[in-house]
């Protein structure tokens, strides 16, 4: 199948982790012009190791999302080498495993700034040009917590669920430029994050993480927790031109993990 991805121009926020790499990959293999950006100097070189063995044009960013003063110069760097932006995949860091009650409200406003506020003002700044071309892709991964609820994840549950609604109005607002608006949302993807989730829980319930591993997986139908490779593919097809007739959706990549329809 040919997706029609050659020559286009991606953004992948988040760029350096264990999702967005696999994305950037998987992206500049069906011959896009990947951008990515992380707020990790040693993320961003990873990254360009990876895509270095496959070629093709690519640049990474050192972005600090929470910082939108950098939107502008960022986007306009990626403008000037590979030109205007066809595909955003936004990818946030998440906030630390707390419950939803008796947080200071500074930290729900720093999260909101970094998770929230920033993927709608990116979306904003290359909107524009999507619209000009009548042509666009908006992709924003979230968490299998937005339909169900993770315990001890209260900041993330409520915050990426904005995302959805926001996601969902966009696409009813853009569709008639051409331009897709969509939400993936992972389930337990095996990633650094999902170990550091497991490895939080291991230790504040006094149990091995191979253990708290153990239960998580049963969760699954599938058996095991899902690769990388295997949500960056899902991301990609709704990146492609076979992708358009599809948007205001929510995908689930979770091995069949949430229960409910």
């Amino acid at each position: 199948m040919n997706l029609g991805l050659k020559e286009r121009t991606a953004l992948v926020l988040g760029g350096g982790g264990g999702l967005g790499r696999a994305i950037s990959i998987a992206l500049a293999g069906e011959g896009a012009k990947v951008a990515f950006a992380d707020i990790e100097p040693t993320a961003i070189a990873g990254t360009e190791a990876a895509l270095a063995e496959i070629g093709g044009k690519h640049i990474g960013i050192v972005w600090n999302l929470a910082d939108l003063s950098q939107i502008d110069a960022n986007v306009s760097k990626i403008e000037s080498e590979f030109g205007p932006v066809d595909i955003l995949v936004n990818i946030t860091g998440g906030p630390p495993p707390t419950p939803a009650s008796g947080q200071d409200p500074a930290v729900w406003t720093k999260h909101f700034q970094s998770m929230v506020l920033s993927v709608i003002a990116i979306t904003d700044r290359v909107l524009p040009n999507m619209r000009a071309r009548h042509w666009g892709r908006i992709i924003t991964s979230t968490s299998s917590g937005v339909v169900a609820p993770i315990p001890n994840l209260g900041i993330s549950n409520a915050l990426r669920l904005s995302l959805v609604g926001w996601s969902k109005t966009l696409a009813r607002e853009v569709g008639k430029d051409g331009i897709t608006a969509n939400i993936v949302l992972p389930g337990r993807i095996a990633t650094g994050r999902i170990k550091f989730l497991d490895e939080a829980k291991a230790k504040r319930e006094g149990r091995t993480v191979e253990d708290v591993s153990a239960e998580s997986t049963a969760t699954i139908p599938l058996g095991r927790y899902g690769k990388p490779e295997e949500y960056a593919d899902v991301v990609t097809f709704l990146a492609s031109e076979r992708a358009a007739y599809l948007t205001g959706s929510v995908i689930r990549v979770d091995g069949g993990l949430i229960a409910s329809v």
